[in-house]
């Protein structure tokens, strides 16, 4: 599960403890900029796992965790998956743990949970890497329409964690032909 730093990672505990009562094997990817509002610790809790959070530095010792973490997934999940994180992985930019690991698993189910600024939704560039990820079979859950960090309201939200959890459910059986 990867975590960006949008105001919505407070969200994702909540969303991998979900996860991990569920049965799920979690492991945290978390951008320098997630880091600055939700400790990795908070992960560390509810999933019982280390929490990945550079190329350079990997808990467990792996000298290529970026290989190592996507051999290792079945599913992968951003949220909330911001605008930068939609650009890096739309075009294949990678100068992070997390915008590498979605890189390598390019062939691996996808769900993202897009979280911004209404206005950073509807830029024509996010609309485009936004298009250019759905054509290559990555999933999105959201926006939702509501109260944003800034105080205006609009599409931006994130979605609920329950919501994000329904949909890799949806997602998961899919791959297991449910």
């Amino acid at each position: 599960m990867g975590v960006t730093g949008g105001i919505a990672a407070y969200k994702a505990v909540d969303l991998a403890s979900k996860l991990t009562a569920a049965g799920a094997r979690v492991r945290t990817v978390m951008t320098e900029a997630a880091c600055q509002l939700v400790m990795p610790k908070s992960f560390e809790a509810v999933t019982a796992a280390p929490v990945y959070t550079s190329l350079w530095s990997d808990p467990q010792g792996h000298s290529n965790s970026h290989i190592s973490l996507a051999d290792w997934a079945h599913l992968v999940v951003v949220a909330p998956a911001g605008a930068d994180i939609l650009g890096k992985a739309a075009n294949g930019i990678c100068d992070d743990l997390l915008s590498t690991i979605l890189c390598v698993c390019w062939a691996t189910p996808t769900l993202l949970a897009p979280a911004m600024n209404t206005r950073m939704w509807e830029n024509p560039a996010v609309q485009r890497n936004v298009e250019t990820l759905r054509g290559r079979g990555v999933h999105l859950v959201g926006p939702a329409a509501g109260r944003l960090a800034c105080g205006t309201e609009g599409v931006g939200r994130m979605a609920e964690p329950q919501d994000i959890f329904a949909a890799i459910e949806e997602l998961a059986d899919a791959g297991r032909g449910a």
